[in-house]
């Protein structure tokens, strides 16, 4: 829990912890139909999105060659790795510089919210009064 980095490059071109967690199970994997079997993807979902993020950028970042498990596979280009380090740096940019706020608002979330795994006391009922500190009144 914590920060979670989106950079939006433009209308149609973001890279967030996902595509960034494809491109590395693509590099430790060899594959995209691995990379996406690493974090519980289709192929077609994880094709796709190499698909789109080889059309946002100015290089592709994975490249694949046909041969299935014995010829084929698939690996990041020098662009693929430099855009994976970046964003990498980024997210830890972005952490350390949020920290204290990410802290304080964690402070003041619910138990259960904040990954804390006491049950949530009981809502109200919805037939009974709100409790008052206010005296009873007479009638």
């Amino acid at each position: 829990m914590g920060v979670r980095l989106r950079l939006v490059l433009g209308p149609d071109v973001a890279i967030g912890p996902g595509k960034a967690a494809l491109l590395a199970a693509i590099r430790d994997a060899g594959s995209i139909s691995g990379g996406g079997r690493a974090l519980a993807m289709s192929y077609k979902r994880a094709w796709l999105l190499v698909d789109s993020m080889n059309r946002c950028f100015k290089e592709p970042l994975v490249v694949s060659s046909r041969g299935g498990s014995v010829r084929g596979g698939a690996q990041l280009t020098g662009m693929g790795e430099r855009v994976l380090a970046s964003f990498t740096r980024a997210q830890a940019l972005a952490e350390e510089a949020l920290a204290a706020e990410v802290a304080a608002l964690r402070d003041m979330a619910l138990p259960a919210v904040a990954g804390d795994s006491r049950p949530l006391p009981a809502p109200p009922a919805l037939d009974e009064p709100p409790a008052s500190d206010a005296p009873d009144q007479p009638d």
